[in-house]
């Protein structure tokens, strides 16, 4: 299941780097918002997953 959990991880973190650059080029306010509040998701997540116990008892 560790296994899972890194490709979880992997995945939301290549998410996080494509939204921070979306962000920077973002003009917008309710673009800029709309990103914000996806990555408050994932870092959300990420600090989920990321507990100990979540990884197989880790």
């Amino acid at each position: 299941m560790g296994g899972l959990v890194s490709t979880v991880i992997e995945s939301l973190l290549a998410r996080k780097q494509k939204l921070v650059e979306e962000l920077e080029k973002a003009q917008a306010a309710a673009d800029r918002d709309r990103i914000e509040h996806q990555l408050e998701q994932i870092n959300t997540a990420l600090d989920f997953l990321d507990r100990p116990g979540s990884k197989g008892g880790r």
